[in-house]
């Protein structure tokens, strides 16, 4: 059985393992740094800052049968303030025509932008590789459990939700547009640059070039990189795409990766998202049975699971009737209130 629930102290050593198996700034391959993440996270849930900037949320995937944690996500309740501000490239268009030689041209444009008062952000989505592929979809399973959270606890986070996803990198792991842009300003590498940015954003502002960039001066591979997502990141896309995200032509200053936003009231999962009961129902129809990711109702000491429920409508509310057994198996009490997203 898999559980989503709230980063504990105790799963430090299976986060710093998580962190070596892929490059995430969010998670780095540090006990300090993840052990001061594990300690924001248990504060945010429990009582949470009124300055959302402040507040940041992890939550781990655990398999039951083992004890393990093997994945986890992440909410930055604001990304972006007066001391670090959110960074973007606005992508546009400049048009230039010369009347004297009946002649013109549509140039793609890049120009620095600042936010000092940040959209919330998600990210941070690592599963263990032994994992990936699961008849259980658990890419999906953790990823939509930060949507549940935020439906359930909307006064949380900011009107606006972020994604910024990962680009296509070269066969040595560099970015295509920080190699014609960020690393001729600045004179650092990507990753280093990266994760400086994470802590100090000073060095952006003050190097980083203010003026329109014409992307016609930049190089084919890094033109061909401004927006577009790696092959790892597709299905990403496509699932974010699917409840209601959008492309909003900008992109990451480092590595033109695209920023992806929606209205918190607009994602599909949260304005669908169901409070009810669940009910013990030895009779529940097979052909009637949905897929659901359902909470405990705590929003201190979160946890959610997958369950197969027949729902059926009581006035404002929504019951979810499931098996008996599968409700004992899960610890889920009949006849308790609590909240559900559909994992279709």
């Amino acid at each position: 059985m898999y559980v989503i629930r709230s980063v504990r102290a105790e799963d430090l050593e299976s986060l710093y393992d998580l962190s070596q198996m892929a490059l995430f700034i969010n998670l780095p391959p540090d006990k300090s740094i993840i052990e001061k993440k594990i300690n924001k996270s248990i504060k945010s849930f429990h009582l949470p800052s009124f300055h959302l900037y402040d507040n940041f949320y992890i939550f781990v995937l655990e398999d039951t049968s083992t004890g393990k944690v093997i994945g986890t996500s992440m909410i930055h309740s604001q990304h972006g303030n007066e001391e670090e501000p959110h960074f973007y490239l606005k992508v546009a268009q400049e048009n230039k025509f010369s009347k004297s030689l009946n002649t013109g041209f549509i140039h793609g444009t890049l120009k620095l932008g600042i936010d000092t008062n940040g959209p919330t952000e998600i990210g941070g989505l690592i599963l263990h590789p032994a994992y990936r592929n699961n008849k259980e979809k658990l890419g999906k399973f953790i990823s939509f459990s930060r949507f549940l959270y935020m439906g359930m606890n909307p006064k949380r986070f900011k009107e606006t939700i972020l994604s910024e996803l990962m680009p296509p990198f070269d066969s040595n792991g560099n970015s295509p547009l920080w190699e014609a842009i960020g690393r001729r300003f600045l004179n650092m590498n990507y990753h280093d640059a990266d994760i400086l940015s994470r802590e100090n954003k000073e060095f952006i502002l003050s190097l980083y070039p203010s003026e329109t960039i014409y992307v016609t001066l930049l190089p084919t591979d890094a033109r061909n990189a401004i927006g577009k997502v790696g092959a790892d990141t597709l299905p990403v896309k496509k699932m974010l795409e699917h409840i209601g995200f959008k492309y909003v032509h900008e992109v990451d200053p480092f590595d033109g990766g695209p920023h992806y936003k929606v209205k918190l009231n607009d994602i599909t999962l949260i304005s669908n998202l169901m409070n009810g009961n669940i009910i013990y129902d030895k009779n529940i129809k097979s052909e009637k049975i949905k897929p659901l990711l359902i909470s405990n109702g705590d929003s201190k000491d979160f946890s959610a699971v997958r369950i197969n429920a027949e729902i059926k409508k009581n006035g404002d509310l929504t019951n979810f009737h499931i098996d008996p057994k599968e409700g004992e198996m899960l610890s889920l009490s009949n006849h308790f209130l609590t909240s559900a997203i559909h994992l279709s």
